[in-house]
């Protein structure tokens, strides 16, 4: 099996939506998850995270979710099982990703049964620009606080890396 893996959502060009690319930055820059877990980045989404996710045992999903039930920079955290309906996600051409996990399986894959989302409340993720918003801005340590946290209960509930 492959680490644990962090895997950041978003479009690093979309104001808010590059949450998730300035998460990836700072934790691969840090390296302080060391082996306990690998950081990707990707602009993708649904049948196209497959080749990412496969054979992986422990999932965390980091990016960007619009709610408008709470304030811009809150973080979200939605346990196994309770996907959202996050931009990065799913989008009117891609499948969404409990869709493309059961295609996964159904094509013979080894899909993650542990996958878990933090989701950061977006102000924009509409304008073109590379700066996050300041309420998404103030987020990033926070989550970054809570992502690394998530990794160590992982990698502590035996899951072999």
């Amino acid at each position: 099996m492959k680490p644990v893996l962090v895997l950041c959502l978003g479009n690093e060009v979309l104001s808010d939506d590059a949450f998730g690319f300035h998460v990836a930055n700072r934790l691969q820059e840090s390296d302080d998850l060391g082996d306990r877990a690998e950081v990707i980045f990707a602009s993708l989404a649904g049948f196209n995270l497959l080749e990412l996710i496969r054979d992986r045992t422990k999932l965390l999903i980091v990016d960007t979710i619009v709610t408008g039930k709470v304030a811009p920079g809150e973080i979200h955290f939605f346990p196994m099982g309770q996907f959202t309906p996050s931009y990065g996600l799913t989008t009117s051409h891609q499948l969404s990703l409990p869709t493309a996990l059961a295609l996964g399986e159904k094509l013979g894959m080894n899909m993650p049964r542990d996958i878990d989302v933090l989701a950061v409340e977006a102000q924009d993720i509409a304008t073109l620009s590379e700066q996050l918003t300041p309420p998404v801005h103030q987020a990033l340590t926070p989550a970054i606080e809570r992502i690394r946290n998530w990794v160590a209960q992982q990698t502590q509930e035996g899951c072999h890396v």
